[in-house]
């Protein structure tokens, strides 16, 4: 191998040019450097707007890079034979990347790094993606954390990396290998009518997401512990999007937030802990992936939850439209921006799961389709903790009431005005967008009337209730 042959560095999840150690490794070599991404079956079979919002994400890279000198090199197809391809056609001696932790990617990246190797190609995987990784955080017994108050407490104080910044120079090839073009990608397309609806809420890039980043610890993060509840107001970072596309590192939030939790912030430690819920979530994923796809507490494999996605109160809910003003502002919010306020989230899942006694695989498939932040670990351990069958989850027994939920939360209704528009002589923007996003299939309109709930309150408490007192938990 020569000292000149070109490094491939493949871009997954990890959208952004500072704080990438896969990359910065890749440049400090002084060896040609040629950045690529693969379209492989797990980029086929993101949902609709993820696929669309990874698709924004990778154009925009790719406009970075092209300003740093170097070049985004497109290609699709099953990982391995995508990068031997590429090794053959660049003479390349090494694949750098950063690490994924779901399991279809570690198999996946386990196979590349196997191949390669076969091949005398140096394979080398960098972290980034979390703070801490899954197997470096152990209990005294040895064993993972499954609680997160403990799991917070023995991370809380460890050293997490400095960030590191974007290269100056990026090294480049004396030819570059050929590239598809991200518009025969065509990663939008699942998205139709809706993309026009949800591109003005997005903030795309690491430029956007750290402007988002400086902006909340300069004027949010010290109320952060009372507005992150509040939908109606602007109280939350909203980096969640950025986040889960890594156009920013939680290494960048986190020594942010340190910084503002040193200089006095209340809210900062807060903010950390959201941060660690995120590292928890991707903890518990590594370690029990059925996370992802069964009950983690197989004792709620027997529960008879429904699980059939067209009965008539879960297509209400899809639509947003189950009478109660709570969960339906908080799915048309999704539905107009890509994303769904965080107590809103809680809401709406409790109701699917416990009012309407629906299994949370149902919901948190919809998520997967319609949110722009959507995150594979955070996705499922949020729902199975509403439902009760995940993790350090709520009680079962614990019914949120989104009536009283709404009045503790949005007192004004400044919220559920802000998305719901039957029903009101002068609707706002936002909540007349909804119809402009969703299929127009649905066939419904700003001026049908404003749907009497599927399920009432009471009477979906009360279902649950009576399904849990008769199961053996």
């Amino acid at each position: 191998m020569s000292d000149r042959s070109p490094i491939l560095v493949w871009v997954r999840r990890d959208l952004r040019l500072t704080d990438h150690p896969a990359l910065s490794a890749a440049c400090q070599t002084g060896r040609p450097v040629i950045p690529v991404v693969i379209r492989d079956q797990g980029v086929d079979d993101l949902g609709a707007a993820p696929k669309w919002r990874l698709g924004l994400g990778i154009g925009h890279l790719a406009d970075r890079y092209a300003k740093a000198g170097s070049r985004l090199v497109l290609r699709s197809g099953d990982a391995v034979e995508v990068l031997n391809a590429l090794v053959k056609e660049t003479g390349a001696g090494a694949v750098y990347w950063m690490r994924a932790y779901d399991p279809a990617s570690v198999a996946r990246d386990t196979a590349v790094k196997s191949a390669l190797k076969e091949g005398g190609i140096e394979a080398e995987s960098f972290a980034g993606h979390l703070m801490f990784e899954p197997w470096t955080v152990e209990t005294k017994q040895g064993a993972f954390y499954k609680v997160y108050t403990p799991f917070w407490k023995a991370v809380r104080d460890r050293g997490v990396t400095e960030p590191v910044s974007a290269p100056g120079r990026i090294p480049a090839p004396d030819s570059w290998p050929g590239s598809e073009t991200l518009e025969d990608w065509n990663l939008g397309a699942a998205m139709r009518r809706g993309a026009d609806v949800v591109r003005p809420w997005v903030q795309l890039g690491e430029q956007a997401a750290q402007g988002r980043l400086g902006a909340f610890i300069a004027h949010k993060v010290s109320d952060y512990d009372q507005t992150r509840n509040l939908p109606w107001t602007d109280g939350t970072s909203c980096l969640s999007e950025n986040l889960s596309l890594g156009e920013i590192s939680p290494a960048q939030c986190w020594h942010a937030g340190r910084r503002a939790m040193e200089e006095g912030s209340k809210g900062a430690e807060t903010f950390l802990k959201e941060l660690v819920w995120r590292e928890f979530a991707y903890h518990l994923m590594w370690h029990t992936p059925r996370l992802l796809d069964s009950n983690w507490r197989e004792e709620w494999e027997a529960f008879p939850w429904n699980t059939d996605a067209n009965a008539p109160d879960v297509i209400a809910w899809t639509q947003g439209r189950t009478g109660i003003p709570f969960v339906d502002a908080g799915l048309r919010e999704m539905y107009v921006t890509g994303r769904m306020h965080n107590r809103a989230r809680m809401i709406v899942a409790s109701y699917l799961t416990k009012h309407l006694m629906t299994h949370w695989k149902i919901g948190m498939r919809w998520f997967e389709d319609c949110l722009i932040d959507w995150d594979p670990a955070a996705n499922a351990m949020g729902w199975q903790w509403s439902a009760g069958s995940g993790p350090d989850a709520t009680p079962y027994f614990r019914v949120f009431n989104p009536i009283t939920q709404r009045e503790k939360f949005d007192t004004n209704r400044e919220y559920v005005d802000r998305w719901i528009a039957e029903g009101r002589k002068t609707p706002t923007e936002t909540a007349q967008s909804y119809f402009d996003a969703i299929p127009r299939s649905w066939g419904l309109s700003a001026t049908d009337p404003y749907p009497t709930p599927t399920v009432t309150v009471d009477e979906g408490r009360k279902r649950a209730l009576s399904a849990y007192q008769n199961r053996d938990f």
